[in-house]
Parts: C-alpha cells; structure tokens; sequence
C-alpha cells in the first residue's frame, strides 16, 4: 500500500503543480479534446520544428489524473522527436489498455508509470488518456496530414 500512497502523491503534485499549463499563442497545431463521460478538457498547443517538439502547453479543467496525465505528457515528450515522442504515447497507451497486469516503463514513462493503478478502472482510463490523444492529434495536424 506505500507504493500506492505515493503514486497518489506524484499524481496530486502534478495536479497543484502542472507543468506547461497556460497556452503559448504561437504554435503548430492547436487540439481541443472532452471527454464526454466526465467533462474533462483539454486544450493543447504543439509546436514542432524539423521533427523536434519544441514546446508543448495545455490548459484545461477535470480531474485531478486526467490534469496531472498532461502535465507529466507534457514533460515527457518535450524536445523529443515527433518518433521517439509516438513511442511514448504508445507506451503509456498499452500500459492504460493493461488492466493493472503491466507496470510500465520507467525508462520510457519516467513518472507517467505512476498511472498503472488507474488502468484497473476503465472510467478513469479516459481520463488518463485524455491529454495523449489530445497530443496524437497534434502530432498527426503538425505534420499536415489529416486526421
């Protein structure tokens, strides 16, 4: 139960203290993602240059997972390829499709494994992965190609 304990507060202080949280007005693409169970949003800007994420920032509103899910995506995937980024949302996706049966990476999601108990309630799992696909979208607009 400690490893629980302090999952909850690596999720809550990403809550109180997002990363990246306000909207950078110049971007490459621009995503606005609800998630219609809850009415969890998220905006989120992506600016990409030569294939280098540049900058990612977000605003939003909802729970305290899907607010710190973003907040930890967007740390993770800054100054990544767009490549080595989809790895990662890839990563986190499976690791969200587990059930609570896999741990994840922590080479790969640094402190995004922190969410493998959310993966055992499908009603939060939307939540989690609200930002990610949010930024898959992004990602997929910034490089011109239509969703």
């Amino acid at each position: 139960m400690e490893l629980d304990s302090l999952y909850q507060e690596v999720i809550l202080d990403h809550y109180k203290h997002p990363q990246h949280k306000g909207l950078n007005p110049v971007y490459t693409a621009q995503v606005s993602h609800v998630n219609t169970s809850c009415g969890d949003e998220i905006t989120l800007n992506l600016n990409v240059e030569n294939n280098v994420i540049t900058s990612i920032t977000w605003d939003g509103q909802g729970c305290s997972i899907s607010q710190a899910s973003v907040s930890m995506l967007s740390d993770l995937v800054t100054d990544k390829t767009l490549e080595q980024a989809n790895a990662i949302v890839k990563s986190f996706s499976e690791l969200m499709a587990s059930k609570g049966t896999a741990a994840g990476d922590p080479e790969v999601l640094e402190d995004a494994v922190v969410f493998a108990g959310v993966s055992k309630f499908p009603g939060r799992v939307k939540c989690a992965l609200l930002g990610w696909m949010a930024f898959k979208d992004a990602a997929i607009q910034s490089q011109g190609e239509s969703k």
